[in-house]
């Protein structure tokens, strides 16, 4: 059995603070309070889950079938849902809080939200591409990713080849984050390092899922 605990908030920023004598950069997490929303288990649903609610909603916003949703967990409609996958979601019930305090200074942790979009870019910014040589026998091509595949054969782009497009704006997990301080009566978490997403950007936390080996190990 594994037990993964889970709560989800917002970025508010960074910052540094100090532990001993050394300062520690961290990023400023406002957590919960979430509400369980829906249990799924492995019997019903293949799988067994936590539907955790998160976020403030106007009455006037909430669509028919998220109404009848919610009124079937016997909460209040909120904004985002967020799916926890758990072994032990059969402890949770329904219209159960979870708060910043379901996690303690010291624990590692995973922090799951969305990249700052940065619109199209070229494959120098988007890849790290070195680019063409600057100085003799280019035309104007700098910044161009050059070669992109054979010619008659295989006459085509394989796909996954790098070239241009959307830069950021996707999904990215950041694993193994400490965390460094907890304010259950602020809903903060302080965790070491830097967190995917804008300010104000919805984050999952979660239990670390692939815990790092010790040394010597």
């Amino acid at each position: 059995m594994t037990e993964t605990k889970g709560i989800v908030g917002e970025k508010l920023g960074m910052t540094q603070i100090f532990v001993e004598t050394r300062a520690v950069p961290v990023t400023v997490l406002k957590v919960g309070p979430c509400v369980v929303t829906q249990v799924r288990d492995r019997a019903t649903d293949g799988y067994d889950a936590v539907q955790l609610a998160y976020g403030q909603l106007r009455p006037r916003d909430v669509t028919k079938p998220a109404r009848g949703h919610f009124e079937k967990a016997g909460t209040e409609a909120t904004r985002h849902l967020v799916e926890l996958r758990t072994d032990d979601a059969g402890s949770y019930e329904l219209g159960q809080e979870v708060r910043a305090d379901v996690f303690a200074a010291g624990d590692l942790v995973d922090v799951v939200g969305v990249s700052k979009g940065k619109g199209t870019s070229g494959v120098m910014r988007r890849h790290g591409f070195s680019g063409l040589r600057g100085s003799h026998g280019v035309h104007k091509k700098h910044r161009h990713p050059g070669a992109i595949g054979a010619c008659a054969t295989p006459s085509r782009v394989f796909k996954g080849m790098r070239m241009a497009g959307q830069h950021g704006n996707t999904r990215v997990t950041v694993l193994n984050l400490e965390v460094v301080q907890v304010d259950p009566e602020r809903g903060l978490l302080l965790v070491k390092g830097a967190v995917p997403g804008p300010r104000g950007g919805l984050v999952l936390v979660r239990s670390a899922v692939k815990l790092p080996l010790k040394k010597g190990a």
